[in-house]
């Protein structure tokens, strides 16, 4: 016999997916997360959290990885965090990759390979650009890469932007999810012009630590702390250059 203020089973499994699938937005939209993070983010008990995280991860829609370090190592075991796997990002996806790497795939063959591609991921960039610009145009320069996350994350990227670790003088701009990921996976030339353009936006140079496409849980670009040229002007063809050439990779 049901106890007195029992629910449902119905009602119990509902809530356990709800719970659950707020677990893996958390980490969708701040990047991969400790026990402890997710439980202050969510109000959730460390245990409850531990408990969504063994079912998700059994469910292939999270993975346990060691936290990676950026700048000094301290010392210890890096912290273990969580991230969400290919297939848990799916589940946020409702973009027709398939689709579009088949177009470009096309361009590619048709329209004169790499070169073709590169034009193209500069084309769409420059199409998006205006947000992008009147976002940074509108505060002054130290809040420029906070104003970028905030479009950004409008535009579905869920980015943030932060004091990078010590000893490097900067500010690093995450971008939690990529809704092109899967397509950039093949064609890095989509991560090279997004790298080439935020140097032009923000009128210095800057690098691409790391990408979702290229496996890693967050894509990182690091941007130095350095006078800012006007956001309109455009960054020398050479730095443009040596920051894009870093994009679709791993830290060394």
């Amino acid at each position: 016999m049901k106890n007195v203020g029992e629910a449902p089973q119905e009602e119990l499994a509902t809530g356990e997916r709800s719970t659950r699938n707020r677990v893996a937005r958390s980490i969708l939209d701040h990047g991969p997360s400790t026990v402890a993070e997710l439980a202050g983010r969510l109000g959730l008990t460390q245990a409850a959290v531990r408990r969504h995280l063994d079912a998700l991860v059994a469910d292939d829609v999270v993975e346990a990885r060691e936290q990676r370090v950026y700048g000094a190592r301290t010392r210890g075991r890096p912290a273990k965090v969580f991230a969400l796997t290919d297939c848990g990002r799916d589940a946020f996806d409702q973009s027709y990759d398939k689709l579009a790497a088949d177009a470009l795939r096309w361009i590619a063959e048709q329209q004169g390979g790499e070169q073709a591609i590169a034009a193209f991921a500069r084309a769409r960039i420059a199409a998006q650009s205006g947000a992008y610009r009147k976002a940074v145009e509108s505060v002054p320069a130290e809040k420029r890469a906070e104003a970028l996350a905030r479009a950004l994350t409008k535009d579905g990227y869920a980015a943030t932007a932060r004091s990078a670790p010590h000893p490097q003088q900067g500010e690093q701009l995450c971008q939690h999810h990529c809704p092109v990921a899967h397509v950039a996976e093949q064609f890095p030339q989509l991560c090279e012009a997004e790298t080439e353009f935020f140097a032009e936006l923000l009128g210095t140079h800057v690098q691409r630590l790391a990408t979702i496409a290229h496996g890693d849980g967050v894509c990182t670009t690091f941007i130095p702390k350095t006078s800012h040229a006007p956001p309109t002007a455009r960054a020398p063809k050479n730095t443009a250059h040596a920051s894009a050439s870093t994009a679709g990779r791993n830290p060394a």
